[in-house]
């Protein structure tokens, strides 16, 4: 990032903000040279971004700026001058091109943390965008009913559209790997005053109030980590029944793995309430996949160490829709049993012992009879 940029975002090497706005579509860049490199190099940093495309201006368009964090971010922006189209699904307001789309609640992404719990319906006017279907960190957070398409509102369509039906994405989002947050809309008029306080008539429906300020209220909330933040607060590990950490572990020893884990709701830290994580203990390869019991937050895994001795790591990697990832690993080691640890009578050899034993009475009992009996032949001889 140069000096001039380092002004905006930076100083002394920090970051200035967490947090990103970009409500300029059709923008090439930002304030004292703030351009696409720096948003994406932002998003890398951990912070997060909002977005907004489709200006109307001379049609709906999108500056390269925009373009670029949007395809950087697995987001395909379609042509300057196209329309998200709907020719059953429009409101009563519309020009006469069906631009004006009423997007239904039941299109969005199954995620009250991402969405919160959405029942009415929304006003979208804007670009149509695909997302990468490649990309398992890209969301459709918005989609388009199975009769939306992509185009230029008054020419005939020649070729396949950009975006077909359900492909077509409104509302897309990003979760990347170090949690950033990136949620982009290819409609600036969403997060409009009009459209949030606009009634949404869809044609042969009633009028119902526009959902579109209690979506982007949950999105906003969601893209600034603010919903959907879970983080590990302590990890241990022991041999079960004891309170303290051993330097290693015996092989066949009880193990209990005990993992806190917290989440950031309404601006304070609760116990996370979940029964779906899972701890591995592994070597190259998993020993152990087990499920966690959660009891107030704090979570443990009590299982029986493999009788194979190595390098070992007790390992969390928690990745679900709507939650920041959080993931942890703690090496240990496993040994062999000591000389005075192993069984010195094993019941599965008892047959082996049995014989061994009966071998040495018919050795001593022979003894005896080749000692302390005459040959009687030789007897008669004599």
């Amino acid at each position: 990032m140069s000096d001039d940029n380092s002004l905006v975002l930076k100083r002394y090497g920090e970051y200035l903000f967490q947090d990103l706005v970009v409500l300029a579509p059709a923008a090439e860049q930002l304030g004292s040279g703030l351009e696409a490199a720096d948003i994406i190099q932002f998003i890398d940093d951990g912070g997060n971004v909002l977005m907004a495309a489709g200006a109307e201006e001379a049609g709906t368009r999108a500056g390269e700026m925009a373009r670029e964090v949007a395809s950087e971010v697995g987001v395909e922006l379609d042509e300057d001058g196209t329309n998200v189209i709907d020719h059953l699904n429009f409101d009563v307001k519309d020009s006469g091109h069906h631009t004006l789309v009423v997007a239904d609640p039941a299109n969005l992404i199954n995620s009250d943390r991402i969405v919160g719990k959405q029942t009415e319906s929304f006003l979208y006017r804007g670009l149509g965008m695909v997302t990468d279907p490649s990309n398992p960190l890209v969301l459709n957070i918005l989609a388009g009913a199975s009769t939306t398409y992509s185009h230029h509102p008054e020419d005939g369509i020649k070729e396949y559209p950009h975006a077909v039906g359900r492909n077509t994405a409104l509302i897309a989002g990003l979760q990347a790997r170090n949690n950033a947050r990136v949620v982009i809309s290819g409609s600036m008029d969403f997060f409009s005053d009009e459209f949030f306080a606009a009634n949404v008539e869809k044609v042969g429906m009633g009028s119902q109030k526009s959902g579109n300020a209690a979506l982007a209220a949950a999105l906003v909330s969601w893209c600034f980590q603010q919903t959907g933040v879970i983080r590990i607060d302590s990890v241990s590990h022991k041999i079960a029944g004891t309170a303290d950490t051993p330097a290693y572990y015996t092989i066949r020893q009880h193990c209990e793995y005990t993992l806190k884990i917290s989440e950031y709701v309404r601006g304070e830290w609760v116990p996370f309430k979940a029964d779906d994580v899972q701890m591995e203990f592994v070597r190259i390869d998993p020993f152990v996949r087990q499920r966690m019991i959660n009891k107030n937050g704090i979570l443990t895994a009590k299982f029986k160490v493999p009788d194979v001795y190595g390098v070992f790591k007790f390992t969390v990697d928690y990745a679900r829709l709507g939650l920041t990832r959080i993931s942890t690993s703690t090496q240990v080691s496993v040994h062999p049993l000591m000389h005075d640890q192993y069984e010195r009578f094993i019941p599965s050899a008892y047959p082996y012992y049995a014989s061994s034993f009966s071998m040495m009475a018919g050795v001593f009992v022979f003894a005896l009879v080749f000692l302390y009996t005459k040959d009687e032949q030789k007897t008669k001889a004599e």
